[in-house]
């Protein structure tokens, strides 16, 4: 998909980080921040000032032969451990609230915006990717502003504050010292780059294997049928075992990563052995000193190991911000205006007080369509006018595009060209919240969220009575699959209604869509799915509830919709017929075609379970 080519780019031109796009996730937490670095600061001067504690003690203590002071030696020691404990345990409390609280804002905002996004969006991306930038993005991204902005200053103040001790009390020495930092540094950035590079395969594979668990679960019937265990454990296998080969490579290079750090830090302390026990020899030094230096030798190799690896970070970090606020920055090409969102309200703050009644006359006016990724027009000047309380029907072939009239009807697309009034105003010029509001949609594969079946049904109104939610599950027939579940009504649905079958959370989408009351009801094919007996007994309920309302049905069986009051027919995403069911018949054209076809293949499965009764159990 296009979004992956774009990752692929990302790796290779990453000018800057971008840290001034999580400024406003950052700024609610500005004093703990502040509140953090300072104690990093304090933290690395503790760590810096221990090797003096050394010094002092083998200078005066030991060298001089006394123990004048020590009380006053042990306890500032002691204070200065106790400070560094608890400035550590404050600032790994305050990195924790930073990752867990930018997170959890990034996610909600996140979240919140993939609410507002259109239909067109979720078109181009999978869920997968939408998943990854609310979840591994974002706690990449706290991750790196918490505890990696901790480690960094703790690692830069003690890298900046021992080379200044270290030059101040022997300039020479320290130079000594610091003549193997720049090797340690290029070594560590070849190691690091590898790493960087086997991570990266390492993760890509991993979601390989991922994307293979799921399709063996959720496919293990089909893989069943096929019978292709045989392939799926070879596909298996061969992601498993590259793995397992590109993770021994890399554990290889972070071995030697490890083992060059050490022989560093070995190679700085034999040099200061070396120079330095001249130097003591000579006189210039004293032996604490000398062990301040062989102290700051060995602990210099750590941090500088950290920065070469943080920069690594900081680079792939980046593709996560960058992807973050590309996600923040996408616009939804369905938006209210300025004017109607003050008038209006939002998604998350409607002003209802201002909403006017829906009564459901709808017109298109010189309406033109191409989806956004498209490059045909789907409608073109097309003109229709449904007053209040039609029955629209849309018949055509699989993929012809009846869909598409209805998600213009409910501002999930907005029109190329034209217009489409509702109640005789622009749709532009009202909510798309009031609109949604008013609208009772059944889809050909309904959805249900996880909870239970009480749950469920109070998303269609959630202020409806005990009696009103009976009412609405009797009238569709569902009220005899609740019957046969353990709990009732707090029966749990499973993920996505899973514990159901399709048939059976069509009939509670129905039971949900008429508790809302809606004035404008759709029903995308909503009972291909349902016995032809359950279907009868839901057309008898919808035409009663239908009354006085406006009504979009696209049929399946043509054989319900021949009471509709106008049938539009669809094919290759244009309207090639319209007109009552008798006007069409008459004309004796696609629409006359589809229905005697169908009606022959019909005919024809009676005639074959009536010839073949045990064939039908």
């Amino acid at each position: 998909m296009a979004h992956e080519k774009d990752e692929q780019k990302e790796y290779v031109s990453l000018p800057y980080f971008g840290i001034n796009k999580l400024l406003p996730y950052l700024k609610p937490y500005r004093r703990i921040i502040l509140c953090m670095v300072l104690l990093g600061l304090a933290g690395g001067a503790v760590d810096i000032a221990l090797p003096l504690f050394q010094r002092y003690a083998l200078n005066h203590f030991i060298a001089l032969g006394t123990l004048e002071t020590l009380g006053r030696f042990i306890t500032a020691y002691l204070a200065v451990l106790a400070f560094q404990v608890i400035a550590n345990t404050i600032s790994a409390y305050q990195a924790c609230q930073v990752e867990l609280y930018v997170g959890r804002d990034m996610k909600r905002a996140s979240f919140n915006h993939l609410q507002t996004l259109a239909f067109s969006y979720y078109n181009q991306n999978s869920v997968g990717y939408i998943h990854a930038r609310v979840m591994s993005d974002t706690n990449r991204i706290g991750s790196l502003v918490s505890w990696g902005m901790m480690d960094g200053i703790w690692n830069m103040s003690y890298i900046l504050g021992a080379v200044a001790v270290m030059l101040s009390i022997h300039f020479q020495l320290a130079l000594w010292v610091l003549a193997i930092v720049p090797l340690t540094a290029l070594a560590a950035a070849f190691f690091q780059k590898k790493l960087v590079v086997l991570n990266r395969r390492i993760r890509e594979i991993n979601s390989k294997i991922t994307g293979n668990f799921n399709e063996g679960i959720t496919g293990a019937k089909t893989t069943k049928t096929l019978v292709i265990e045989e392939k799926m454990e070879e596909d298996f296998n061969k992601s498993t075992l590259e793995m397992k080969h590109t993770s021994v490579h890399a554990m290889h290079y972070r071995a030697m990563f490890s083992s060059m750090i050490s022989f560093s830090s070995s190679l700085a302390l034999a040099l200061v052995l070396w120079k330095g026990g001249i130097i003591t020899r000579q006189g210039v030094i004293e032996i604490g000193t000398l062990s301040v230096f062989m102290s700051y030798a060995l602990g210099l190799m750590e941090p500088i190991q950290w920065v070469v690896r943080a920069i690594s970070d900081l680079i792939t970090v980046q593709v996560n911000v960058e992807r973050f606020t590309r996600l923040m920055e996408t616009e939804s090409d369905v938006r209210d205006l300025p004017e109607v969102v003050e008038r209006y309200g939002d998604s998350f703050q409607p002003k209802k007080e201002n909403w006017e009644p829906l009564h459901g006359d709808i017109t298109f006016e010189d309406v033109s369509f191409q989806y956004p990724d498209g490059d045909e027009y789907v409608l073109e000047h097309f003109n229709l006018h449904v007053p209040q309380g039609t029955n629209v029907a849309i018949v055509g072939e699989t993929g012809a595009g009846k869909s598409t009239l209805v998600n213009l009807v409910c501002r999930f697309f907005e029109p190329t060209s034209g217009r489409i009034l509702i109640d005789g105003k622009d749709a532009r010029e009202r909510s798309q919240l009031w609109l949604h509001s008013n609208i009772g949609y059944v889809l050909q594969t309904p959805h249900l969220f996880s909870g239970t079946v009480l749950e469920n049904l109070r998303y269609g109104n959630p202020d409806a009575s005990m009696e009103q939610i009976k009412a609405a599950v009797k009238s569709v027939s569902a009220d005899s699959v609740i019957a046969r579940m353990d709990k009732g009504y707090d029966s749990d649905v499973g993920e996505g209604g899973d514990l159901l079958s399709t048939g059976e959370k069509q009939l509670l989408s129905f039971a949900r869509a008429i508790l809302a009351d809606p004035r404008i009801f759709v029903l995308d094919e909503a009972t291909s799915s349902i016995d032809t007996v359950t279907e009868k007994l839901i057309q008898d309920a919808i035409e009663h509830l239908m009354e006085g309302r406006t009504s979009f049905v696209i049929a399946h069986r043509l054989s319900t919709i021949r009471q509709a009051d106008v049938i539009l027919v669809v094919h290759d995403g244009k309207i090639i017929e319209q007109g009552t069911h008798p006007e069409l018949i008459a004309k004796k054209g696609a629409y006359y075609n589809l229905y005697t076809r169908q009606f022959q293949e019909e005919a024809a499965a009676d005639a074959f379970d009536k010839a073949h009764p045990s064939s039908a159990l």
